[in-house]
């Protein structure tokens, strides 16, 4: 069974008046088939998780461990983190002149090892069906004068072609409407699930603001990150909690720091 493992993760990153930490001590475990959502304020730390995960170089980790089974991913360069079976969805997909999508993913493939190259094509047709991606998009340059909504598509597509093990989705639902919004969480929640092709199922840490992805895509764990730590924890309900009452609702007041919280979870599976 993949398994990402997270322990007392702290990141620091430089500013204008120096280096700052803003992950204090991160402490999560997703599973394969398994779904969990980050949601918290802004500038609680939630894309530093994400660039830091996938070993982003503006990012200093200084403390704890990221592993995916078993094996330290920390200090490996972000193709080898890929390659073992990591995957990051952006919050802002970059375009790529002159990269096209098939090579690229072809590429991919191979580095892992994986069997799929001859059946690329019909693969990602298909895929781009699924999310409502018009058929020509897949054969563009990447992301090259694409829509917000065709780039959060496209991330899809190359998400189902690429078949990692854990993956990092950070606000997927920012520049989708309604339609796009529930074919790709639906077309991801099928991935957490044991395929016909003999895919084991997807590990997912998704990323969002808001609760309207998880209605599609229903997490099983939802945690709230502020200032740096994860200070509480639930099952979905928290993530309808939230929707109704905001962050103050819980307790969490705009200028609350997390530190009192010393980085522990707090089950609200009762909410």
């Amino acid at each position: 069974m993949a398994t990402l493992e997270i322990r007392d993760l702290h990141v620091t990153v430089d500013t204008e008046d120096g280096p700052k930490e803003i992950l204090k001590g991160v402490d999560l475990t997703i599973r394969e088939g398994e779904t969990h959502a980050i949601m918290g304020p802004n500038g609680s730390g939630k894309s530093t998780l994400s660039h830091a995960l996938m070993g982003h170089p503006d990012y200093e980790v200084t403390g704890g461990s990221v592993t995916l089974d078993g094996e330290e991913l920390l200090g490996l360069p972000t193709h080898v983190r890929a390659a073992k079976g990591l995957f990051l969805a952006p919050q802002y997909p970059v375009e790529l002149p002159g990269v096209h999508l098939e090579p690229m993913l072809r590429e991919a493939l191979d580095a892992r090892g994986l069997d799929g190259a001859k059946s690329l094509a019909g693969r990602l047709a298909a895929e781009a069906e699924a999310v409502g991606l018009a058929p020509g998009a897949v054969g563009r340059a990447v992301n090259v004068a694409f829509s917000g909504g065709e780039k959060k598509r496209n991330e899809t597509v190359q998400l189902a072609v690429l078949g990692p093990r854990i993956a990092v989705i950070d606000e997927i639902d920012s520049g989708l409407d309604i339609d796009a919004l529930r074919d790709v969480a639906r077309r991801i929640e099928q991935m957490t699930q044991e395929s016909d092709d003999g895919r084991e199922p997807l590990g997912v840490l998704a990323i969002t603001h808001y609760a309207r992805l998880l209605t599609e895509l229903r997490p099983d764990r939802v945690h709230v990150l502020r200032s740096g730590r994860v200070i509480m924890s639930g099952g979905p309900e928290l993530a309808d909690q939230l929707e109704q009452t905001g962050y103050e609702g819980l307790g969490i007041s705009e200028g609350e720091d997390a530190d009192s919280g010393a980085g522990a979870e707090i089950d609200l599976s009762d909410l």
